[in-house]
């Protein structure tokens, strides 16, 4: 069925093939008094007065309450004296942008909004990203809306059930919006992926997952690591879930793993090692697969850390710390999902950990066990495989 249309829509309104827009424009105000920041304590007339003039809070926080209502008052009182209504509560994302001349921007769920990503595959532009597709976050940010470099800037988002919030009172003079993304990404990470870093945070949790082989490696969190993370903190028996686990590690997914792999030097000399370890973990050998794989391991961080290192190599301790600090460096901080420090613990008690030749303690989870031929035959298992070949993957993002 053919429709005809009586008008057509201004070309400013037509979409364009690869461009973004804001769904609409701000609300404005005129004679906006100036920030410059928010108390951090009490004060009584005549005392110094302490105040923050950058800031980022969760929901979680309870100050947040407390600067978020006194906000919402200021905003109120704007749209009253500009004879307009603003509903915050229901809002997704507001964003507020004080200007020089004592203007205002308010921006109630019409800025575009870009989440600046990680992803484990490559994707081609106007691809359909999806959230198994996403290895970190790391900005959020308005690419539609105009930022002077003396402009002001608070925002407030919600995430699930919680809210974000951030402001830049410039304090400098010069807006560092790149950082106000950075942090804005921050705290949307925080809150959409909350039970990772609680999971991290819950000793006695982390060391079952550790203690078992398991770790939000960046292949499986956002995916399997979901019912892991529950059987764990039900306090189940984690080889009931394993199998289904192994399961969907088929030939595909674990060709676009060792892909990802080879585009870098220090995996691509080792491709025909590689490749005959996803064979094997796809032909049910995981003997095979532990075998060459946790043996490689060691020479790859070591080959990574010689580039980098003016042709310098390390011993364990070194690379560990090598690992660590590329990854933070990588990812712009420590508490990005790549989970650097807790990955440098994982690494030290389970791919590298010590065993007891006396007591016949070692694993198939160990390097130095399988490199000395003392790990337990019945250790050989396929989720230990597959848990060497999301180590090795992880790694793969660190470097």
């Amino acid at each position: 069925m053919t429709q005809h249309h009586s008008k057509t829509a201004p070309e400013s309104l037509l979409p364009v093939a690869g461009s973004i827009r804001n769904q609409g424009e701000p609300l404005r105000f005129e004679d906006v008094e100036q920030f410059i920041g928010i108390s951090a304590k009490a004060a009584k007339p005549g005392e110094k007065a302490t105040l923050w003039t950058k800031l980022a809070l969760t929901s979680d926080d309870p100050f947040f309450h407390r600067v978020v209502d006194g906000l919402a008052d200021v905003i109120y009182n704007m749209a009253q004296k500009a004879g307009v209504a603003v509903n915050l509560r229901r809002a997704g994302t507001v964003l507020l942008v004080l200007k020089p001349d004592n203007t205002a921007d308010l921006w109630v769920d019409t800025a575009a909004v870009t989440i600046r990503c990680m992803v484990k595959r490559a994707v081609a532009m106007g691809s359909i990203i999806c959230e198994h597709d996403i290895a970190d976050i790391t900005g959020m940010g308005f690419p539609c809306v105009e930022f002077g470099e003396k402009d002001k800037v608070l925002c407030i988002f919600r995430e699930a059930w919680s809210f974000g919030f951030a402001f830049d009172m410039n304090p400098d003079g010069i807006l560092d919006l790149e950082s106000f993304t950075t942090t804005l990404g921050t705290l949307h990470r925080e809150l959409r992926y909350r039970h990772l870093y609680q999971a991290i945070a819950d000793e006695a949790l982390f060391a079952r997952l550790v203690s078992s082989g398991w770790f939000p490696f960046v292949e499986i969190i956002t995916s399997e690591f979901k019912e892991l993370l529950r059987y764990a903190e039900a306090d189940f028996d984690l080889t009931d879930v394993e199998p289904t686990i192994v399961e969907k590690f088929d030939d595909t997914r674990l060709q676009h793993m060792l892909k990802r792999w080879v585009a870098k030097p220090h995996f691509a000399v080792k491709s025909d090692l590689l490749r005959e370890a996803i064979e094997a973990f796809v032909s049910r050998r995981p003997v095979t697969v532990i075998k060459i794989l946790l043996t490689e391991i060691e020479g790859i961080l070591n080959d990574a850390h010689r580039a980098t290192h003016c042709g310098q190599g390390a011993k364990v301790t070194g690379l560990l710390a090598f690992a660590k600090a590329a990854a933070t460096q990588r990812a712009g901080g420590s508490n990005t999902l790549l989970l650097p420090e807790a990955f440098g613990r994982y690494l030290t008690e389970n791919t590298f950990a010590n065993f007891d030749p006396v007591k016949a303690t070692g694993t198939a989870a160990s390097r130095h066990a399988v490199g000395h031929g003392a790990a337990a035959q019945g250790s050989y298992t396929m989720s230990r495989a597959l848990q060497v070949i999301l180590t090795l993957d992880q790694l793969a993002f660190y470097t």
